[in-house]
């Protein structure tokens, strides 16, 4: 349970078993964003529904999962008008 961490189900089966993943902005092979060890607010930053990335860390940890891919966004716009997001 220790090694355990909370993720919906479109991101956990984009991820995988990934470790890592490819920043869109250097092409280069980083790890991905670590709850445990990494600071969020030091990699990410919202742009209203859209999460961006700080970091190369965080570009590929957005990537990998798909966070921002398909209607995630238009469901991000609705839940954030409601106050729920």
């Amino acid at each position: 349970m220790s090694n355990l961490a909370f993720a919906c189900a479109h991101c956990n089966g984009h991820k995988g078993t990934d470790i890592a993943g490819i920043d869109p902005m250097t092409s280069l092979l980083v790890p991905l964003f670590n709850p445990r060890t990494d600071h969020w607010a030091d990699h990410f930053r919202w742009d209203g529904p859209v999460l961006v990335g700080r970091t190369s860390t965080a570009r590929a940890t957005i990537r990998v999962p798909a966070i921002n891919v398909g209607r995630r966004i238009p469901v991000r716009t609705m839940l954030m008008a409601e106050g729920v997001y």
